[in-house]
């Protein structure tokens, strides 16, 4: 897959597109992908995502925070795992969204080249997003491009969204987002220094630094994980949460893994998390005895779900 550019679009071929932000790129954004790709291989064309290298809200509202599943590194990284052949990250301005759909169609047809549409089943796009796909359909029959309706995906009766795996990311239900995502939802971070409390009851943490700062963190708890150190996975145990038990004072949500079957420093390093399993939420227990007990448990069970994955 190559990546365009406003700079570089002059050397895009004649495309079928079709655009989005595609946070995620769940099964519902494949299937569309996949879509895209049929309809340009049956017409002798090149296939290409159009999506934005800053959420479109952020550019409007500068207070806006979005909760994002991908950033832009990782949902090019996801790109990369389809068979289409061309990503063109559009820079969204103030100016780009006072256009109308018709001004902004004729955009994606002379400077991006774009010979057939395809319009998600819910997607609108053009200042005031008041109009529809019959619409987009007269746009593109008078500047001569094709506008073609996607299907949703639909599973468990829901069609699949990003709206819908944030909802089940922020319930621990790790199962049905990792389901819905077709992949296991990750974050990449940083290890930096902690407060070394985890290595005093006999399990060390690594405290991650998510390298976005928007990505979107599941429920507070204990999880079975992957980590991934280099080119080397390991199993391991990781909470999300303030750690009430030994911190007393109020502070932020940290991630601390405990890595399984590792020794070594891991400071400064990058790593990347994969959540397999929602484990148990966060309790403060009476004592520190108690919470070791417990996490000598979890460790059980994590050490079990991972064998049972093989």
């Amino acid at each position: 897959m190559e990546i365009v550019t406003e700079a570089t679009a002059v050397s895009l071929p004649a495309c079928v597109a079709t655009i989005g932000c595609f946070d995620g790129v769940h099964k519902g954004h494949q299937f569309l992908i996949e879509q895209v790709y049929t309809i340009a291989k049956a017409e002798g064309l090149a296939s290409c995502l159009i999506t934005f290298s800053r959420h479109p809200r952020q550019v409007l509202d500068t207070d806006y925070r979005p909760r994002l599943l991908t950033c832009l590194s990782q949902k090019i990284e996801r790109f990369e795992h389809t068979l289409i052949d061309y990503c063109v990250l559009l820079p969204f301005t103030k100016e780009l969204s006072m256009l109308s759909a018709r001004e902004f169609m004729e955009i994606l047809h002379r400077v991006y080249h774009v010979q057939t549409l395809f319009v998600g089943y819910d997607h609108h796009f053009g200042h005031g997003q008041d109009e529809g796909f019959q619409q987009y359909c007269e746009y593109g029959k008078e500047l001569g491009m094709r506008v073609m309706h996607s299907k949703a995906l639909i599973e468990d009766g829901v069609s699949v969204s990003s709206t819908l795996i944030r909802s089940c990311l922020l319930e621990g239900d790790i199962h049905r987002a990792n389901a819905y995502l077709g992949y296991n939802y990750y974050l990449n971070g940083r290890v930096v220094d902690g407060r070394k409390l985890g290595r005093t009851i006999g399990f060390p943490t690594a405290n991650i630094q998510p390298l976005c700062e928007e990505k979107l963190l599941p429920a507070a708890g204990v999880y079975a994980v992957y980590v991934y150190i280099g080119k080397e996975c390991y199993g391991g145990m990781l909470n999300i949460g303030s750690c009430p038990t030994v911190n007393t004072d109020e502070r932020p949500a940290s991630i601390e893994v405990h890595i399984l079957n590792f020794t070594g420093d891991l400071y400064q390093k990058l790593v990347k998390v994969e959540f397999l399993d929602y484990i148990r939420p966060e309790v403060k227990f009476d004592n520190v005895e108690a919470l070791t007990e417990q996490l000598q448990r979890d460790k059980v069970t994590v050490k079990k779900l991972l064998n049972q994955r093989g």
